[in-house]
């Protein structure tokens, strides 16, 4: 229990939401506008106009100072680029907020280890919205996979579409920071999100680019396993697809499809969140496993470069 703990009995928590793009209307504003738990009291945008019409939409204020915002919340939520994420996350904990983050948390160690210190020198909750962490029906498979032994060695294939090329509709839908960084940093989280609680932390990565952004990553975890990423978002739309499978000491498991939308996932996420900040156990998709995640990214990164594996730093 520290200072910045909600009361168990409190009421809603005041949430306030610093993004006003795609992903912050469809999914992050709709949810803590309706989730029971949470009063959702402003809207912060690097765009103005933006946020007072996202504001508008769901019954709230827009604010032109994101200070403010961050002295009238118990909870910030963010739907920004990870590069600005990180630094507003850190000022929001510092303010004494709990955070509820998008994934990557950085694409810096140094700027996502800004935010861990934050948090813990404030005392505040945080949880990372990697959505197979939170939506029910996988969450409770990786729970089961990682309370598993024995298991030799996985694969994580993350096969998205959208930047196929001649699709002009799916590149003018999407944000620049994923046309910068590429499958690597939008959807290499996804796969490290599920392969790390289950077969530990990673000690060494090489990855190799193929077609369009599409890089291969191979991992070595502490556990003594190691594990195969595929990543794309040029892959032609006919062969797109998601699957992670273990093999080990009990056999094949494979994880469950059909997992439910990203609302769903982001209101379990809300839901964890919530009970850590009220005293319970911190979630394990907190802000320092992002961190974990951005170290791990960061060495593909370097190796990409540099044509070898690299190490991933300790904690």
């Amino acid at each position: 229990m520290t200072s910045s703990t909600l009361p168990i009995d409190s009421g809603p928590a005041r949430f306030g939401l610093v993004g006003t793009g795609s992903w912050a209307g469809r999914t992050y504003a709709p949810v803590l506008g309706s989730h029971k738990a949470v009063d959702l009291v402003g809207i912060w945008g690097r765009r103005p106009q933006a946020a007072a019409e996202l504001a508008a939409g769901h019954g709230t204020t827009a604010y032109d100072d994101v200070d403010a915002l961050f002295a009238a919340s118990d909870v910030v939520a963010f739907a920004v680029p990870p590069d600005v994420q990180a630094p507003l996350a850190a000022r929001a904990a510092a303010a004494g907020c709990h955070l509820l983050l998008d994934k990557p948390l950085a694409t810096r160690p140094d700027a996502a280890r800004a935010v861990v210190e934050a948090a813990d020198a404030a005392g505040v909750a945080s949880t990372v919205f990697c959505t197979l962490r939170h939506a029910p029906l996988t969450a409770a498979w990786i729970a089961e996979q990682a309370g598993t032994d024995g298991w030799f060695t996985g694969r994580a294939d993350w096969y998205g579409a959208l930047y196929t090329p001649g699709d002009d509709a799916h590149v003018r839908a999407t944000t620049p920071w994923r046309a910068e960084k590429g499958a690597l940093w939008d959807v290499g989280p996804h796969a490290l999100s599920v392969l790390l609680p289950i077969l530990g932390d990673v000690r060494t990565v090489a990855a190799h680019g193929g077609p369009g952004d599409t890089v291969h990553l191979v991992l070595r975890h502490a556990s003594g396993a190691s594990s195969t990423a595929a990543l794309s978002l040029t892959t032609p739309p006919a062969a797109g697809g998601t699957a992670v499978e273990l093999r080990g000491t009990q056999g094949v498991s494979a994880m469950p499809t059909g997992t439910g939308t990203a609302q769903e996932a982001l209101a379990a996420a809300v839901d964890a969140l919530l009970e850590a900040a009220r005293g319970g156990a911190a979630h394990p998709c907190d802000a320092r496993f992002g961190l974990r995640l951005t170290q791990t990214l960061a060495a593909a990164e370097r190796s990409l470069a540099s044509g070898r594996a690299e190490p991933v730093p300790e904690h």
